[in-house]
Parts: structure tokens; C-alpha cells; sequence
């Protein structure tokens, strides 16, 4: 039933042809898409009603001069560019991670045309371009979910510290 739908089965093609390591990476590719799209729900949706509370909480404050004030103030700063950076190291490592695991798919592949090379004696052009070819589906992959990651994780870094930055300036003393 669900081999009917047509990016279905093309993943499965895809998983075929490339081995357990285009499996990997299509993990990878959602946790990192997910994590994504909780970071843009985070940043559009939860973060301006979260701003907007602690700028009230520290107005509604007496004192903004003394050393317990500021430490309270850098405690709320912190706690919410804690909020705005989390999930950010693992979109940090799953970038460069997928095409790690692509190379180590297209170097897993090739053994296997080396080897099929090894005991059959010859090198028959048509066997092992089928088999480079599924090699290079991992390198396809693990490029592709990398690339498409890139500027998430650049963006919501800037951004981060930007808000950090502005919820800094309206909390004044």
C-alpha cells in the first residue's frame, strides 16, 4: 500500500541501491529536518510570548541597580538564549555527519567492486559501473541532507545571538 506512493517508493529504490548507509542518512536527514522545524516553531511562535514575559518580569521589578539585579538579569538572558540555542549541537554534528556516512557508504561500495572484481578475474565495465554507481548513491545522499542543512543551522545560530543581543539592550538597568 505504501510502496504505491511515488517518493515512497523511490526511497526504497534509493535504499536499495545504496545500501544500510543511505538508511543512516535518511535518519539523519529527518531528526535534522524536525529538529529544524522545532527551531523555526521555536523562534517565530514560542520566543516572542517567552521575550515578552521576561521583559515583564524584570519591569515589574523594583530594583535594577544592584549586584542581585544584575545577576537575576543575566540569569533570564541565559536562560533564554539556553532557549534559543537548544537542539543546535545536534544540528551542528548532523550536518557534517551525513556526508561522513555517505563516504563511508561509496568506501563500502567499492570494496564490494573490488572484491567482485578479485574472484571474478576481470574487469567487466558493465558490473562495476552498476556498482560504482550505488557507491556513489551514499556521496549523493549524505551531500544532499548536509547541503540542505547548512544554512538552518547558520541562521538560527545569528539568530540566537541576535535576540540575545536585543533582549539585552530592553532589559536596561
Amino acid at each position: 500500500m505504501l510502496d504505491q506512493i511515488p517518493i515512497v517508493r523511490g526511497l526504497v529504490e534509493l535504499a536499495n541501491d545504496g545500501g544500510p548507509f543511505v538508511v543512516w542518512i535518511f535518519a539523519a536527514g529527518v531528526l535534522m529536518w524536525g529538529l529544524i522545524l522545532d527551531r523555526v516553531w521555536y523562534f517565530f511562535k514560542v520566543l516572542p510570548r517567552q521575550a515578552a514575559a521576561v521583559r515583564g518580569q524584570w519591569e515589574a521589578r523594583d530594583d535594577h541597580a544592584s549586584w542581585c539585579a544584575r545577576q537575576i538579569r543575566e540569569a533570564m538572558i541565559s536562560r533564554l538564549n539556553g532557549s534559543m540555542t537548544n537542539g543546535l549541537t545536534v544540528l551542528a554534528v548532523l550536518v557534517p555527519m551525513s556526508p561522513l556516512l555517505g563516504l563511508m557508504g561509496t568506501v563500502t561500495g567499492m570494496l564490494e567492486v573490488f572484491d567482485s572484481i578479485a574472484l571474478l578475474g576481470n574487469a567487466d565495465a558493465q558490473s562495476m559501473a552498476s556498482g560504482v554507481s550505488a557507491a556513489m548513491i551514499c556521496t549523493m545522499a549524505g551531500l544532499a541532507v548536509s547541503i540542505s542543512g547548512l544554512y538552518p543551522v547558520y541562521y538560527f545560530r545569528r539568530r540566537a545571538a541576535r535576540e540575545t543581543e536585543l533582549l539585552a539592550k530592553n532589559l536596561s538597568f
